[in-house]
Parts: C-alpha cells; sequence; structure tokens
C-alpha cells in the first residue's frame, strides 16, 4: 500500500513541476505581449492558463483520491498537504500572467507600457522569470538550499516593485491617471507572480523539514 502511495505521489510531483513550467512560460509569453503588443502572445497566454488550470483540476483530483484510499499521516500527510498548496500557488502565478496578457490586448495596437517603464518592467520579467526557474528546479528536486534563494530574489522584486511605483507618482509621469492603473496593477501582477513562486518553494522546505520557512 505504501508502494503505490509513493508512486501516487511522484505523479503528483511531475503534474507540480508540469504546471510549474507552464506558468513559467505564461509569463514569459505575458511579458513578450506587453512590451510588443503582441495578440499572437496574449491569447497563448490565455490557452496557456486553460491548461494550467486543467492540470490543477487532475491534481485535485488525485489528491482527494490518496486522502480517501490511504488515509496518509505524518509526513505522507504534509507531501499531500504541500501539494495541494503549490498547485493553488501555480494557479494563481498563471492567472497573474494572464492578467498581464490582457492589459496588452486591451491596449493594442498601442504598447501598453509607457517608454519610461520598459526598464524596469522588463528588468522585473527577467527576477520573475529567474524566480520561476527556480521554482521549477526545486519542485524537480526538493532542493531546499535553492529553495532558500528565492527570497533574496523576491527582495530584488520588490526593489523594483517600489521603483516603479516611485516613478508614477513622481513629478516626472506625464502619461496620465489611465496608464498610472496600468503601469500599477502591471507592477503589481509581476510582484505577486514572485510572491507565488517563492510560497512554492517554501513549501518544498515544509515538506522536507517538517518546518515552516521563515520570511
Amino acid at each position: 500500500m505504501r508502494d503505490e502511495f509513493r508512486a501516487d505521489l511522484i505523479q503528483v510531483n511531475h503534474l507540480l513541476v508540469d504546471m510549474a513550467e507552464e506558468a513559467r512560460s505564461a509569463m514569459r509569453q505575458a511579458t513578450k505581449a506587453l512590451l510588443h503588443a503582441d495578440q499572437t502572445e496574449a491569447e497563448q497566454v490565455m490557452l496557456t492558463d486553460n491548461e494550467i488550470d486543467a492540470v490543477y483540476h487532475r491534481i485535485e483530483e488525485r489528491v482527494y483520491d490518496l486522502l480517501a484510499r490511504q488515509a496518509p499521516v505524518a509526513s505522507d500527510l504534509r507531501a499531500v498537504i504541500m501539494a495541494l498548496r503549490v498547485a493553488d500557488d501555480l494557479e494563481r502565478m498563471g492567472d497573474l500572467a494572464e492578467h498581464i496578457a490582457k492589459i496588452a490586448l486591451r491596449r493594442r495596437p498601442a504598447i501598453a507600457v509607457p517608454e519610461e517603464l520598459r526598464p524596469v518592467i522588463q528588468e522585473m520579467a527577467e527576477v520573475a522569470d529567474r524566480i520561476a526557474e527556480k521554482s521549477v528546479a526545486v519542485l524537480s528536486t526538493s532542493d531546499i538550499q535553492r529553495a532558500g534563494e528565492l527570497e533574496a530574489d523576491d527582495d530584488q522584486m520588490d526593489d523594483l516593485h517600489r521603483q516603479l511605483l516611485a516613478f508614477m507618482l513622481g513629478a516626472a509621469w506625464r502619461h496620465g491617471v489611465e496608464a498610472a492603473i496600468d503601469g500599477a496593477l502591471i507592477g503589481r501582477y509581476y510582484e505577486r507572480f514572485a510572491d507565488h513562486a517563492v510560497n512554492a518553494g517554501k513549501q518544498v522546505v515544509f515538506l522536507v523539514t517538517g518546518e515552516a520557512a521563515t520570511a
């Protein structure tokens, strides 16, 4: 019975890795759509998010089946709880990429991001991609040392988010309220994407050590 349980958990973890890879891909596509007013990329984000949602539901079904059939306890129960929490974070990451793609579509044929903001948005996108890449690796290997690196990356994202807001609130801003709202939303979406990826890494620490990772 335990061998069957472990095999089922391995399958769930494979699905989590697939979700993490898809979420990373979705945000990369969303960034291209945003910075280049690319309709094809934006529409692909919608499709990718649908795929992420489908995997999320598959994980839910498998986890509930495991709980019903195996009644796990101790570390096994911790692994099941971790899977549900990580799946929720990854699903939200896909949603956040979709939110960015929708802004890109709404502003077409114009580029939604004013030229002055593009460098910081590009940097936020690069940090988000680095964090997402690490979250994939952490889920694949359960490397808690790599998971610990996510906090420093998230601090960098927070700094960039503050820079973005400071510029839009400063005297040099000349693009009006609508563009400022878009910019604030976009910054928030990248920042939250990073937060959810970090949360996924913390769940791996919890699984391996049995202790909640500290901020």
